[in-house]
């Protein structure tokens, strides 16, 4: 059974079996689960979402959208959100698998042209985005609608720092998609840079705002408590995945990996970059634990006696229980996914919930 029962708790026991090479005690004891109670209905949504914006073939939802618990990785990872805020965010994730999907297919079947096209679209739509709402690639399409709703959230100059947050997560997918056209393997460095901008690290740190209600202004945002914590959070999450996904990724041809970096540029042996990848992974969770508490002080501080600092401290105070609620999301989510369950796959380089003609081919 999957950790997250079929409830509207806001707490969950996990029941689900984790690898010994993939688990992490730490995170079972000390960062209990959190689960919005808008996520039946969430869940409902978004597979509707998905069928009307035709990003999965209707049979395909059927079978693998709610196994494939994007819903649930964003009901735990934004636990506090307004449904309508939530429910953007969960669309926009799945948008984001889908494009990921679109992305991967792309380079499996050398369909340069379609990316590059898809890529210039999607910089279009992110700077027009209501000029694209019925643009004829679906992918196109809704990647517009969700842009159009986040942006109803919060003020202008958000807006336009998360389309230059997710421009430059565009030209990171272009990089990575020569980087494998061309069997280039990134050094640790190179991809360490390179995975902050295609797990999009800021556009998540910048949906903490949207999900406590509150923009925050600079000297908050870019304190380096605040953002130290923020970015934790989303190494630990980046690099957790790369765990989870290197037998996916090594028997589909992979170039982008921490593990599959150090192998190649440090001289490891497999099972030398996997202890390497989690110590690293359990690195960032003990320097969040303590970061954490040091963000907390900060949003003590910012309760000045005034109606916006006691605002302030609030909403910062929400976004660090929700940059917390990303371990324990992220962590269940690799394990519950039929996105990483390869073994179960007819053919491991090929996922089942792919599907090629609505990836573009003819």
């Amino acid at each position: 059974m999957p950790a997250f029962p079929h409830s509207t708790t806001t707490t969950a026991t996990a029941a689900t079996a984790v690898p010994p090479s993939l688990s992490l005690p730490v995170i079972e004891a000390a960062f209990p689960r959190q689960l919005h109670p808008y996520w039946p209905r969430l869940q409902e949504k978004t597979r509707t979402w998905l069928l009307e914006k035709r990003l999965m073939p209707p049979e395909k939802v059927a079978e693998y959208a709610d196994g494939l618990c994007y819903t649930d990785l964003m009901a735990g990872c934004y636990p506090t959100a307004p449904d309508d805020v939530l429910q953007a965010i969960a669309d926009y994730s799945a948008w984001f698998f889908a494009w990921d999907d679109r992305h991967d297919r792309d380079i499996i079947h050398r369909r340069p042209e379609a990316w590059q096209r898809l890529r210039l679209c999607l910089h279009t739509a992110l700077d027009s985005p209501h000029e694209h709402l019925r643009h004829r690639d679906p992918l196109v399409a809704a990647f517009a609608d969700c842009v159009v709703r986040m942006y109803s959230f919060v003020s202008a100059r958000w807006n336009a720092r998360f389309a230059r947050h997710f421009h430059a997560v565009i030209e990171a997918y272009d990089r990575e998609f020569h980087n494998r056209i061309e069997g280039i393997i990134p050094t640790v460095e190179d991809y360490l840079a390179l995975r902050r901008l295609t797990f999009a690290h800021w556009i998540w740190t910048d949906l903490l705002e949207a999900s406590a209600g509150r923009e925050l202004p600079d000297h908050v945002r870019k304190h380096p408590a605040f953002r130290r914590a923020a970015l934790l959070t989303q190494e630990f999450s980046a690099w957790y995945n790369d765990l989870c996904s290197l037998p996916k990724e090594i028997a589909g041809d992979e170039v982008h990996n921490l593990g599959i970096s150090l192998i190649k540029h440090e001289g490891m042996a497999l099972e030398e970059a996997i202890a390497e990848v989690r110590r690293r992974i359990l690195k960032c969770v003990s320097d969040f634990i303590s970061v954490e508490r040091s963000t907390l002080r900060f949003a003590d501080d910012l309760d000045d006696g005034t109606v916006r600092g006691k605002e302030l401290s609030t909403a910062v105070r929400d976004c660090v229980g929700t940059m917390r609620s990303w371990f324990s999301a992220v962590y269940w989510f690799h394990h519950e996914s039929g996105r990483y369950m390869v073994d179960s796959w007819d053919d491991r380089s090929t996922p089942p919930y792919v599907n090629n003609e609505a990836a573009g081919e003819k």
